[in-house]
């Protein structure tokens, strides 16, 4: 399925050569043409070599979990999975950890002993902020990358005012959102009077579970 939805795209310029009768006169190049005096066009070859750049949270909230499903270890799967489908396509990959500050940088190269690598840092990189900016990721990944390019946002956006970076971002790349979630942020279990932390802000609240 990942080859079958990022196909390569577009056209990449590659030479020109001397204009023949029947060629589309719109690929002329002009510039090349008035320094010879002689028509010339340009040749395009379709670009077919993907950046596949994984854009992952692993602020505090992505901890929420219990032995059975957690959210960190779940991206971390996904991740693997589409890190492996993307080298197997000869693409490359590339990996932006962030919380509210840009965690870690793995530049996108091709290889099972890079995507080992991009797998063995989501597993060690620990956030050393303490919320969660989705602004400062795809700004960096925006100043980074030149080419058109995959980003995937790995992430549960529990995040405020990012809307204008993700258009920009959805604009420049091929932009591919998921949301992280854990059945407990949708349902408690009712177990009476709960202490609960927000990993993020250190909030501390008790709430009644029983209640609906």
């Amino acid at each position: 399925e990942y080859q079958s939805a990022f196909k390569g795209k577009g056209m990449a310029f590659s030479e020109v050569r001397s204009y023949s009768y029947g060629d589309d006169i719109r690929q002329i190049d002009w510039n090349v043409t008035a320094r010879t005096g002689e028509p010339f066009i340009k040749i395009f070859e379709e670009e077919r070599e993907q950046t596949l750049m994984l854009c992952v949270d692993i602020s505090n909230s992505g901890n929420l979990g219990n032995r059975t499903y957690n959210k960190s270890e779940f991206t971390i799967e996904i991740c693997a999975v589409l890190a492996f489908s993307a080298i197997q396509n000869d693409d490359k990959v590339g990996l932006i950890l962030f919380s509210d500050v840009v965690e870690k940088v793995v530049p996108p190269k091709k290889g099972k002993k890079h995507v080992l690598r991009i797998i063995r840092e989501l597993y060690t990189t620990k956030a050393t902020g303490n919320g969660t900016s989705i602004s400062i990721a795809f700004n960096y990944v925006n100043r980074i990358l030149n080419r058109k390019s995959i980003i995937v946002l790995a992430s549960d956006f529990q995040d405020s005012e990012y809307e204008i970076s993700l258009k920009i971002t959805n604009q420049k790349h091929d932009l591919v959102n998921l949301s992280i979630r854990h059945p407990f942020e949708e349902q408690l279990p009712n177990l009476g009077i709960l202490p609960l932390y927000n990993a993020e802000t250190a909030e501390h609240v008790v709430v009644n579970s029983s209640n609906k």
